[in-house]
Parts: C-alpha cells; structure tokens; sequence
C-alpha cells in the first residue's frame, strides 16, 4: 500500500500519511499521548482541551488550547496560540516558525521530533525483537538495523559497522554472531589497545622459543574464533604492518604462529568497526584499499544517539533497571534535561549518566542529576520544565543563566524568549545571582 493512500488512526482523527508529523519523544507520566501526529495542510491543536480533530495532551503545563501545527508544502508551521507557558521551537519560544526535519517542539513539558517525510517509519514494530537481537533497543531507527542484521548474518560476507564513540557497534557484532548460527566464539581484538609489536602475536599465537619469555606455545585470538566470528575493534587504528597480515590471513584463510613455519587452517566470520573515515584514510594511504575491500563486503552504519532521541526516553528506563534505580520517580525537569543534551559519546555515555544519577539520587531524578556536562541547553530546559512543573517561579542556576547571557550577548530579551519568561522575571534572576547584563555585551 502506497504511502500516499495509506489511512492510519494515530494522533487522534484519521489522516491520510503524508509522511510528515510529529514524534513524540517525552510526555509525563499520566495520561496517554499519542506516540505520532500526522500533519497535512489542515491544521492539527495541540492542547489540554483541543477541539475535534486536535491532539489532547491532558497536562497542567499545557494551556487548554496551546499551539497549531500544520504542514505548508515541504515545511512544517508551529504556530503559538497564545498559551501560558509557550511554544519552543529548537529551543527557542516562538509566536510562528517553521520546523524543519529533526526539530525539537516543546508544547509544556511534552516534547516532539518533526519529521517532514517517512513518519510512518516510526510506528513502532508489531513483531517482537527476537533474543539473539534483543541488545539494540530502540524504534524505527534500530528496526532497520536489526532487519539489516538479520538479513546477512548467516551470509558468507565480511560485515563492516560504521559508527561514533559509543554507539552500540559491539553489541551489533555479537547480535551478527549470535544470529548467524555459526558454532565457534565471538573473539574480540580491540585494534586500538593492542601495542604494534604485539599485534601479531595476540592476534596468530607464538611457539615456544619465538622470543624471550614464550616459554610455551600460546593460542592466538583468531585460532580461538575458530568456526566463529573474529571482531576487530577500531580497526581504523590498526598499524599498517598489521594490516598486511590481517589481509594474509583473510586471503589464505590460514594463520602462521610466530617461530612456525606451519600454516594452520582457520574459519572465522570477520566483523569489523571503526569511527574512523575508512575511505579517506585509503586515500591518504593510512589504510590499506585492498584490506579495506576483503573487510567492507557488507556496511551498516549506526545512527548516533541525538538523531534518534525517540528512544532515549525507553534506554532511560532500561538502564534505570539495570542499575537497580526502577524505584526512582523520573522528573520531567530530568527528562526534558536529558533530551536537551547531544550525547557525543551516544549510548555509552547514557549509561554511564545513568549509573551517576542512581548513585546520587534519594527517590527522584531531577535537574540535580543530569550529566555534569550536559550543557547550557540542557540546563536551561531543564530549570524551565522544573518552573512549570512546580508552578512557581524558581531562579535557574548562576551558571546556566550565566551562560545563557553570554550566548545572547546580554540581550535579557533573548534570554526571556528561550526561557519563556518575562524579561522582568529574568531581570529578578540575575539580581539575585548578581549578575549585570552589561558584563556581557561584546
């Protein structure tokens, strides 16, 4: 069924899926919201009480009638309808902007994703994950790698994941081993750990007498992968020389301990990961072309944690779990606080984040506990979601609005827009903080 004729009950009122709405990347605990909002050229009310056809986000942070949305073309309109609390667009309160893909709007403490084309991708999946995959949780983003894996792996090919710091490629090598079958161990050499003079011997095993201190034969890592999967780990940081025999080995599908002059047959499945720029470290000859087309005959790229905040909310619960915090109530000022920081070192980094927070916190989570570098956005979404939340009008850190004014220069306008306060309410802040506006304008 065509994308253009599809009919899908989400977001309240039927709708035809254009392929442009909003995703839902946090609401409350409470009341349900609908996880898509499907936009067309008529317009949808976001609101506490909206009336037919509009989408209910049943919260007190939410005016009875908030904002507009609707689709003009390829752009997407939010539009403000004078609501208590306001209507943020990137981070920024606006009367009437468009949203481009990717944008974050914030109606209260109920926070979307725009997607201007393919939003039918984000339903979530009716069939379970299956166990061998069950690692890489997420939505549609994590669907796609997980088909993806399941396609190839029991397929004779070399498997190349593509990813940043963090991003879950070693859990993508174990869900390919686990789901390919394959009867041998998941090994794993981390290319970047392993000093260059000792590459070869921990990766091909040595006899005893090969040099000063084998005082026995030693089995190498791709011996003991042997009818299973060999996962080389930043392999874009392995030394040249190592390349070259890696590539032997892949090549003759043998290996040669130091001090024998006997090959020995091995049969491992390669998986290798890199945040590395492989094709440009080709071309600057840092890295062999020839390796580089034995090891990349499939590739499958891992989207990194801010481009797929629709899962952070539920990695957020999964690693509360798994650190024993399932009892803490999650504040939306946490929440809100945690969307509102770009996880450079992406999932890794969450996890870590989360263990911190559990450690720190008594019975809630809250702005206290989000990442001690999680950034002036953050900070000051969160300290915004606190002020609704508790309906009084509580200072934000000195250093959060310290940094907001020197962002916008001094400009206390600027800073009431992104905060949705008056200006004069932020004029109280800065004196109560001591902090002049003058000291800031460039």
């Amino acid at each position: 069924m065509s994308v253009e004729t599809e009919t899908l009950e989400l977001g309240g009122a039927p709708s035809v899926a254009t392929g442009a709405g909003l995703v839902l990347l946090y609401a409350p605990e409470g009341p349900s919201v609908p996880p898509l909002v499907l936009l067309s050229e008529d317009a949808r009310v976001l609101g506490r009480e909206p009336p037919p056809g509009g989408v209910a986000l049943p919260f007190a942070s939410v005016s009875r009638v908030h904002a507009r949305v609707f689709r003009r073309g390829a752009e997407i309109v939010v539009e403000d309808l004078e609501s208590r609390n306001g209507t943020f667009v990137a981070g920024a309160r606006v009367e009437r902007a468009f949203a481009a893909h990717g944008d974050e709007v914030r109606v209260g403490e109920v926070l979307f994703k725009v997607v201007t084309t393919g939003i039918e991708r984000y339903q979530h999946p009716d069939s379970p994950v299956p166990p061998a995959l069950e690692g890489l949780r997420g939505g549609a983003s994590m669907e796609a790698v997980r088909r993806e894996i399941l396609r190839i792996a029991r397929a004779d090919l070399s498997v190349l994941v593509l990813g940043e710091t963090g991003s879950g490629k070693e859990v993508v090598a174990t869900a390919l081993h686990r789901a390919s079958g394959r009867p041998g161990r998941l090994a794993t050499v981390n290319c970047a750990a392993i000093p260059a003079n000792l590459l070869e011997s921990e990766l091909f095993g040595y006899k005893r007498g090969a040099f000063t201190g084998a005082d026995r034969d030693r089995m190498g890592i791709v011996k003991s992968a042997d009818g299973g999967t060999l996962f080389l780990d930043e392999i874009g940081d392995m030394p040249l020389e190592a390349q070259a025999k890696v590539l032997r080995m892949l090549e003759t599908r043998q290996v040669t301990p130091l001090g024998s002059h006997v090959s020995e047959p091995v049969d491992v499945r390669i998986v290798s990961a890199t945040h590395r720029p492989l094709p440009r470290f080709v071309d600057q000859e840092r890295f062999r072309a020839d390796l580089f087309a034995r090891i990349a005959g499939h590739t499958i790229a891992l989207p990194p944690l801010r481009e797929r905040k629709e899962d952070l909310a539920d990695l957020v619960r999964h690693f509360l779990a798994k650190a024993g915090g399932s009892h803490l109530r999650v504040a939306p000022a946490f929440m809100l606080g945690m969307l509102g920081y770009a996880w450079p070192f992406n999932v890794r980094e969450l996890e870590a984040a989360i263990k911190r927070a559990v450690a720190l916190a008594d019975d809630v989570l809250d702005e206290r506990h989000l990442p001690v570098n999680a950034g002036t956005r953050a900070l000051a979404v969160a300290d915004a979601a606190k002020t609704l939340g508790e309906g009084r009008s509580s200072a934000p850190p000195a250093e959060a609005l310290r940094a907001l004014l020197e962002r916008h220069g001094g400009n206390v306008a600027a800073v009431a827009r992104e905060l949705g306060k008056d200006r004069a309410q932020v004029h109280r802040w800065m004196k109560h903080h001591a902090l002049a506006a003058e000291t800031f304008r460039k």
